[in-house]
């Protein structure tokens, strides 16, 4: 089920997550390379797990993260709840 992008920011206002376009987008930077590749693994071993992926966009020193449902093209509690779990690595 989507949930309202009111309800988005309110259940991530605590995190620097931001509501854009039906996505909920982070980005990450890292003193190296390697450093952003290994998040991302961290990231994707996460999202198999929950059977919920990503989009994961890796850049020199940063990673962008957005998490939509495909199937439900929206946001919905698993993404919020996907992204709480990537704020905690």
């Amino acid at each position: 089920m989507l949930i309202s992008p009111e309800e988005i920011k309110k259940s991530l206002s605590s995190t620097k997550w931001k509501y854009l376009n039906g996505k909920i987008i982070k980005n990450y930077k890292f003193n190296t390379y390697m450093e952003g590749v290994f998040f991302a693994q961290k990231i994707a071993a996460l999202a198999e797990k929950q059977n919920h992926h990503p989009n994961i966009i890796i850049g020199y020193c940063t990673i962008e993260i957005s998490i939509f449902s495909h199937q439900m093209n929206g946001v919905t509690t698993k993404c919020v709840n996907l992204a709480t779990t990537i704020n905690a690595l």
